[in-house]
């Protein structure tokens, strides 16, 4: 059997007829930038996650990097962001021209520790980002109120917290701004690059519309320099056919998520997926750790099984980084976890018979 980490023929298959009836409206209004299934889908993506603005632009990076240029985020500032997730969340800082400052993790959620937040908090901090790792809820509760404390920015980084929620609230509605990614692996994912901003504040989501669009809202209304990161209307397009399906393949990928729980429970070598309680994960990745980590990636490559690691190195310890001097005593429980972490298939289409022949695997790997 081979089982791959993600497969979008499935997917495509499911919606065919809705995703070819789109592209195929949308290649004949002949309006690639700009054209009406952009708004459509700011629309709708706005009312599912019951905000006032939804701003469409070619991808989370360049969503993140709006949010802080719109802020006034610069030279001299500080930011402070997780110290194990995907780079974007810090590089689009030092873009800014301000400092990335990481903090650990919490060791069950590999989200945000939000006491080394506080211990990281200085007069030139403006910011807190958080990131909804693995579709698994941020605290962003306790940071919430950390930053109204400290009168601090709480950004969110929702590139793989799509409908992920603490409490009755989802993730992305927390923050003064947050950040969507739709790359096409995503929860909710287009046919190539786009992204998102959402935010309640309407002169934020002013500046960041204009910002995305070389400064301007309309032809030549150009009120300072900005940038060109616009989603196009075939991505749009594409997301409004899938929206719809979004929550019923989170709860499919949650189901898998219990599946993999229940066959992989008797396996002591390994530490399954925390779901932190009163929260709502969504299983982008399903993520175990365990120490003889790529030996077991080996094994199951041998036996057909695709599996990844997000992520193998913390963002201190990175090349991009090393002149921070960091090292991994800085971040234990991020040194620990990109040594350990491993991603098995979860994608909505997967099978109980390919799930089964997953644990299988692992368990005769634990029996050699």
């Amino acid at each position: 059997m081979k089982v791959p980490f993600n497969d979008l023929a499935r997917q495509y298959a499911s919606l065919q007829t809705s995703l070819d009836n789109a592209i195929h409206d949308t290649l004949h209004q002949f309006r690639f930038i700009k054209g009406e299934p952009v708004g459509q889908f700011e629309g709708e993506f706005s009312r599912v996650l019951d905000t006032r603005h939804c701003i469409a632009t070619g991808n989370g990076t360049d969503a993140l990097f709006l949010i802080l240029k719109a802020l006034g985020i610069g030279p001299g500032d500080e930011v402070i962001t997780p110290a194990f997730t995907w780079i974007s969340s810090a590089e689009t800082v030092s873009l800014c021209g301000a400092t990335p400052i990481f903090a650990d993790v919490d060791s069950r959620t590999y989200t945000l520790d939000v006491d080394s937040v506080a211990a990281r908090i200085t007069s030139k901090t403006r910011a807190v980002a958080a990131v909804h790792l693995y579709g698994q809820a941020a605290h962003v509760g306790q940071l919430e109120t950390l930053c109204r404390e400290r009168d601090l920015f709480l950004l969110e980084d929702c590139a793989q917290g799509h409908l992920t929620k603490e409490g009755t609230r989802y993730a992305g509605t927390f923050g003064l701004a947050s950040a969507f990614s739709f790359y096409p692996t995503k929860n909710l994912g287009a046919y190539g690059d786009a992204g998102c901003v959402v935010t309640p504040d309407d002169a934020l989501a002013e500046r960041i519309r204009r910002l995305a669009n070389h400064g301007a809202l309309l032809k030549d209304d150009h009120l300072f320099e900005g940038l060109n990161s616009r989603m196009d209307s075939l991505q749009a397009a594409v997301l409004l056919a899938k929206l719809p399906s979004l929550k019923s393949w989170n709860s499919k990928r949650l189901q898998h998520a219990h599946e993999y729980n229940e066959q992989l429970r008797s396996v002591a070598e390994i530490t399954l997926p925390f779901i932190r309680p009163g929260t709502d994960h969504t299983f982008h990745l399903y993520v175990i750790r365990i120490k003889e980590r790529n030996a077991l990636k080996a094994f199951l490559e041998e036996r057909g099984i695709q599996s990844l690691i997000h992520y193998p190195s913390a963002l201190p310890l990175l090349p991009a980084y090393q002149h921070r001097g960091h090292s991994t005593s800085d971040f234990p429980v991020a040194a620990t976890l990109q040594d350990e972490v491993l991603s098995l298939p979860v994608f909505p289409e997967l099978t109980s018979d390919e799930i089964g022949y997953v644990c299988e695997n692992i368990k005769e790997f634990f029996r050699k």
